[in-house]
């Protein structure tokens, strides 16, 4: 049991550590759709190289899927307009309804299409291999090294946006960097793990911190255990890895709501939500 769980939870802990961080971002800048936005233009990309010929998996995929993730990070950054009348969330959503009726729309040209959406959505991290791991954790760990040297930079454009000059170059580096990490989660975990992953540890991490430090560690403490319970499950009733994960994800966030009004930070301000990072403190 321990050997064949044994990639999957690498996996999984690799995709938690890096997309907890950028579950704190997505919660404090209220784009909470953005990942599954990304996601599903990743998916789109690869639908297109699927229909082309390409394999899942292969490396004309991949690079099918990050062309069109980084046209998505592209078309983010410049949708943050601090004067507009919309705000970015609702872009986010319009763009996440089209790139999804596309994956459907192309998928139903090909006989084997409804399983490709299926797999897209749920992923295959149940047969992950070693080599995959060593490649999705090389590829995070590149971004993961990038965004701590520049971290004051990548952590002002969400916490102190009025400190940062080119603004919508860094955001494009950040929603770029963002896209790269999803383009690899999607193809390995699905589009519904990858949102969960990203999102609920870090809603959580809101509830009980305010420091972004201390946020960060709670959201991988939490997600941890939704990873290993999850994968425990779907090992002893036999049962399809990624739903069941992401069902594991959601039981956590229940218990956090329902701890939440003892052991919770409460908020009677809507300006006194968000987290407080240390280095912008005046």
């Amino acid at each position: 049991m321990f050997e064949l769980l044994l990639p999957p939870f690498v996996a999984s802990m690799i995709i938690l550590l890096t997309h907890a961080y950028f579950g704190l971002h997505v919660i404090e800048r209220e784009v909470i759709f953005v990942d599954l936005a990304l996601a599903q233009i990743a998916a789109l990309g690869t639908t297109a190289a699927f229909l082309m010929g390409a394999e899942h998996g292969s490396t004309a995929a991949y690079a099918f899927s990050l062309g069109a993730t980084l046209l998505g990070a592209l078309i983010f950054s410049f949708t943050r307009l601090e004067d507009s009348p919309v705000p970015q969330e609702a872009i986010i959503g319009i763009t996440f309804v089209v790139a999804s009726a596309a994956v459907i729309l192309l998928a139903s040209f090909s006989s084997e299409g409804t399983e490709f959406v299926r797999e897209t959505l749920t992923g295959s991290l149940i047969w992950v291999t070693w080599p995959t791991v060593a490649k999705v954790a090389a590829a995070y760990g590149a971004i993961a090294t990038f965004h701590y040297l520049a971290r004051r930079t990548m952590l002002a454009i969400t916490f102190a946006p009025e400190r940062v000059k080119r603004i919508r170059l860094w955001d494009f580096v950040f929603y770029a960097t963002f896209g790269m990490m999803i383009t690899s989660s999607v193809q390995v975990a699905g589009v519904l793990m990858v949102f969960s992953v990203l999102v609920i540890p870090a809603v959580v991490a809101f509830f009980y911190a305010r420091r972004f430090r201390s946020a960060l560690f709670l959201a991988w403490g939490t997600g941890t255990v939704a990873i290993v319970g999850g994968l425990a499950v779907s090992f002893v009733f036999d049962v399809t890895t990624g739903p069941v994960l992401v069902c594991s994800f959601g039981v956590i966030l229940l218990v956090a709501l329902f701890f939440r009004r003892r052991y919770g930070i409460r908020v009677t301000d809507p300006s006194d939500r968000g987290l407080v990072v240390q280095m912008f403190q005046e």
